[in-house]
């Protein structure tokens, strides 16, 4: 059945193909947008403000948020690490309550209105070694994205306490040579720059593009599907198997190594993401009947740096 779907965040990598893939579906898309909508398509908005079309959220079948500040930037600028929080909480918590609202509208306080699928990411569960992660992990440790992560899902309460169906999409890294991190990696690697991070054993989370699109489209269609979700591939790679991969399929070494110390120097707050292990299964995705396509490390790389998009 075709669902109408608003997106915020559309403009980004992810939501640009989301929105592509969801309308490839059959599914009507509005976009949120930060300026004067162009079109029937698209809805301004300002979350910072409060504002947004209620009849909009309230007509609809699935709010998505994908809105939040880019990870790449100054590590070491307390400003970046506010931002990168804010834009994702405000929003979240802006799209949530409007959820709730819409919810609180339909017959029975909650008995209609929409699903809100609501970003969050992997980082989430904190550094765990070499255990395996389902979703019914806890939580652990105070690094920069896993605190972030904590908060993002918090400001969703408003929405699943209104009793709406919500979703928490907590994504690994989307493995795709024209974004981050593998725009940069691919290039530091087909310099023969490229090598492990730290000793290599942990656990590096990932997914590819195509799954990654594959599942929040599932997850938007399956009206029983709610709670936490792992977005990576089946069989998560250590980081020296992931070097191992990408430099294979560029043919190019990986001897160098980033020592530990050096990399929490230069990464700053970010180093706990890249030393840190999550060695995470998309268990909850399995049991609702999403199979992937690329399912270990070489699937993945092997689809991140195709020439055209795989479906």
């Amino acid at each position: 059945m075709s669902k109408h779907v608003v997106v915020a965040g559309a403009s980004g990598f992810l939501g640009t193909h989301l929105t592509a893939a969801l309308t490839d579906r059959g599914h009507r898309v509005t976009r949120l947008v930060r300026r004067p909508a162009s079109g029937p398509q698209e809805s301004t908005w300002d979350p910072y403000a409060g504002v947004y079309d209620r009849d909009l959220v309230t007509g609809s079948d699935v709010v998505v948020n994908l809105a939040g500040a880019p990870l790449i930037g100054n590590v070491h600028s307390s400003t970046w690490a506010r931002e990168v929080r804010e834009s994702r909480v405000v929003t979240t918590q802006v799209l949530a309550r409007a959820v709730a609202d819409a919810h609180g509208e339909g017959s029975g306080g909650g008995s209609a209105g929409p699903a809100f699928l609501a970003g969050s990411g992997i980082s989430w569960y904190g550094d765990h070694g070499s255990t395996e992660l389902t979703e019914s992990a806890d939580s652990r440790g105070d690094a920069l994205l896993t605190s972030v992560a904590r908060d993002w899902e918090e400001a969703a309460d408003p929405a699943r306490e209104a009793g709406a169906r919500v979703c928490h999409l907590r994504t690994a890294p989307v493995m795709d040579k024209r974004s981050a991190p593998l725009k940069q990696l691919s290039l530091l690697f087909s310099l023969g720059l490229g090598g492990r991070l730290g000793s290599g054993r942990q656990h590096m989370a990932m997914i590819s593009l195509r799954d990654w699109l594959g599942a929040v489209v599932h997850l938007a269609e399956h009206d029983t599907a709610a709670g936490a979700f792992n977005l990576c591939c089946v069989d998560t790679p250590t980081n020296a198997e992931f070097t191992s991969a990408l430099a294979g399929a560029l043919s190019r070494p990986s001897f160098a190594t980033v020592p530990s110390p050096l990399l929490k120097v230069a990464a700053g707050p970010m180093s706990d993401e890249l030393l840190g292990s999550l060695n995470v299964l998309p268990t909850a995705l399995a049991d609702s009947g999403f199979e992937h396509a690329d399912r270990d490390v070489h699937d993945v790389v092997a689809a991140g740096l195709a020439r055209k998009d795989l479906r």
